[in-house]
C-alpha cells in the first residue's frame, strides 16, 4: 500500500514511516501542507496520514483543499489535538478517521488497513434520484427541478446517505456512523445542525418537502405521498 505521511516533526515522522515500511507498506513523508497538496494532485496514494499542526497549509485546510479538488483518497488525522470538538471538526473537514497521539502503532496499522479496504465510490450507483431531486456523486453536483444546489462536503455526504436509504428511517446513531464515522455519541448537535442546513437548501426554496423528521426516531427522505 502506498501511503503519504504529512508530519513536520522529524523524529515522529521517522518512527511512523519506519513502522509502516516494516509492515509492508511504502511510506513517503512530506513536512509541509502546501507541498503535500501539490504532491497528491500529481500522484495517487492509497491512504493519507496527516498531522493537523503542520507548516504551510494546516492539516484541516489540506484535507478541505484536497476534497475541493475531487481527491477522494482516504485521510487519517494523526494528531495531539484530541478534544471531541476537534475530532468533529476534522471529520467535517473531509477526514475519514481520527487518531490521537500518543497512540499504539498496532492501532494505526489497523486503521490504515481499514481505510484502504473501503470500497471505492465508483463501485456504487453514482446518480441518485428522489422525486425531482438528483445527486450526481461522480460530478459532485446536486439539482432539484434543474436548479443547482451548492452543498458543503459533509452536507453532500449526508444527503447521499439519506438518498441511498430512500424511504427508510435513519437514526442519529446510523448517521453518525455513516457520515462522520463515529462509533460513539460525541454529544454534539452535529447531525441536527447539518440536517437543518440541508433542509434549508433542498426543501425550503421549493413547495414540497422531501426530507422528514420522524419524531424520537430519526430522519427519512422520500418522494411526496
Amino acid at each position: 500500500m502506498k501511503i503519504l505521511l504529512v508530519e513536520d516533526d522529524s523524529k515522529t515522522a521517522e518512527y511512523i514511516a519506519r513502522g509502516l515500511n516494516e509492515a509492508g507498506h511504502s511510506c513517503e513523508t512530506i513536512r509541509d501542507g502546501t507541498d503535500a497538496l501539490f504532491q497528491i494532485t500529481r500522484e495517487a496514494y492509497d491512504v493519507l496520514v496527516i498531522d493537523r499542526m503542520i507548516p504551510g497549509l494546516d492539516g484541516l485546510s489540506l484535507v478541505k483543499a484536497a476534497r475541493a479538488a475531487k481527491i477522494k483518497t482516504p485521510a487519517l488525522f494523526l494528531t495531539s489535538i484530541s478534544g471531541v470538538d476537534d475530532r468533529v471538526e476534522g471529520l467535517e473537514a473531509g477526514g475519514d478517521d481520527y487518531l490521537t497521539k500518543p497512540f499504539a502503532f498496532s492501532e494505526l496499522i489497523a486503521r490504515v488497513n481499514a481505510l484502504a479496504r473501503r470500497p471505492p465510490v465508483q463501485d456504487q450507483k453514482t446518480v441518485l434520484k428522489v422525486a425531482d431531486l438528483e445527486l450526481d456523486i461522480a460530478k459532485r453536483q446536486v439539482h432539484r427541478r434543474g436548479i443547482s444546489i451548492d452543498l458543503q462536503p459533509r452536507e453532500f455526504t449526508l444527503l447521499e446517505v439519506l438518498m441511498r436509504g430512500e424511504g427508510r428511517v435513519l437514526t442519529r446513531t446510523m448517521l453518525l456512523e455513516r457520515v462522520w464515522d463515529f462509533h460513539f455519541d460525541p454529544k454534539t448537535s452535529v447531525v441536527e445542525t447539518h440536517i437543518s442546513r440541508l433542509r434549508a437548501k433542498i426543501d425550503r426554496p421549493f413547495e414540497v418537502a422531501l426530507l422528514h423528521t420522524v419524531r424520537n426516531t430519526g430522519y427519512c427522505i422520500h418522494a411526496p405521498r
